[in-house]
């Protein structure tokens, strides 16, 4: 192993160590999202209370049924897709949304071995194929890839090619029951991920990341990682997968199979909340979003800065 790569699996772990601390306990709103805010008083009795959880019950799903899901890109957006897995996501973009340059990656070496993990994979590769500036690219590992840059242009004035590139649920994979080691492992991932996908994004471009709510993820403190390659949150907002028609979620590891090796039912990763983060440079001025779906309400979406 070379010096530059011994000192960046050593920067790597060093700045997962140091963001590797749990972060303090937020308050919940009444519409999920997380904020700062001061502790509320108790309620005086347990009638109170039984009035109060069914006030937040009701809130909860009035608001979860009128939220009009964030689209955090446009149509004419180029766009890099990270470990796309079954490519569902992919296509999805393409198919219901219009976008039309698409690049979309995957971990594995070939066809042959993604179709292994994910049977149905060649419906989605057509839908993809089918577009002139779309197209999928094998063996991209996120913490090696690219950079990306823009065609032309050379020397002080280049330029990376991407205006999003979107990493839907990261994870190295792997089955081990060790919560503190796959803590390590992914966030060493990430500071890697963000570093090479920072030199790919085109001036004004974004980084979207979606993880799950809740532990372990929240362990991940993927906020403080992205600081360490010049990154901050411009916002957050809850993920909705069924605003993405025919994605689903997939696993890392592949489509479940019984015994038989029939593929099952398996767990719906898509039904579990989740939400997404969008990362730009300091200092940036953001590309507007001047096409497709609106955005949701500012209830559900939580703008933020690296001062939160």
């Amino acid at each position: 192993m070379g010096g530059k790569t011994r000192g960046a699996v050593h920067k790597a772990r060093k700045v997962a160590r140091k963001a590797g601390k749990p972060p303090a306990k937020k308050q919940k709103q009444s519409n999920g999202d997380d904020f700062n805010g001061p502790a509320t008083s108790k309620p005086s009795s347990a009638s109170n209370t039984k009035t109060l959880n069914k006030t937040k019950t009701k809130t909860k799903t009035t608001q979860k049924q009128h939220l009009e899901p964030v689209i955090p890109f446009s149509p004419q957006d180029s766009i890099l897709l990270v470990g796309e897995a079954d490519l569902s996501f992919a296509a999805s973009l393409i198919e219901h949304h219009g976008c039309e340059k698409v690049t979309a990656t995957v971990l594995e070496k070939n066809l042959a071995e993604l179709s292994e993990k994910y049977p149905h994979v060649p419906a989605n590769i057509a839908k993809i194929d089918a577009q002139d500036s779309c197209k999928v690219l094998y063996n991209v590992d996120a913490r090696k890839m690219g950079p990306y840059m823009r065609k032309g242009v050379k020397g002080r004035n280049a330029t990376g090619a991407m205006d999003r590139i979107i990493f839907n649920f990261p994870h190295v994979g792997g089955k081990s029951t060790d919560v503190n080691r796959q803590v390590r492992y992914n966030q060493e991932m990430l500071v890697d991920f963000f570093s090479r996908a920072a030199a790919s994004l085109a001036p004004g471009g974004s980084i979207i990341v979606t993880l799950f709510e809740g532990e372990p993820y929240t362990l991940w403190n993927i906020r403080d990682l992205a600081r360490h390659s010049g990154l901050q949150v411009e916002r957050s907002f809850r993920f909705q997968a069924e605003a993405y028609p025919g994605y689903h979620h997939s696993r890392t590891l592949g489509v479940v199979k019984n015994k038989q090796g029939e593929i099952g039912g398996g767990w719906k990763g898509e039904d579990r909340l989740a939400r997404s983060y969008v990362f730009v440079r300091k200092d940036d001025v953001p590309i507007p979003i001047t096409a497709g779906k609106k955005r949701g309400r500012e209830d559900d979406d939580d703008s933020s800065s690296d001062q939160d």
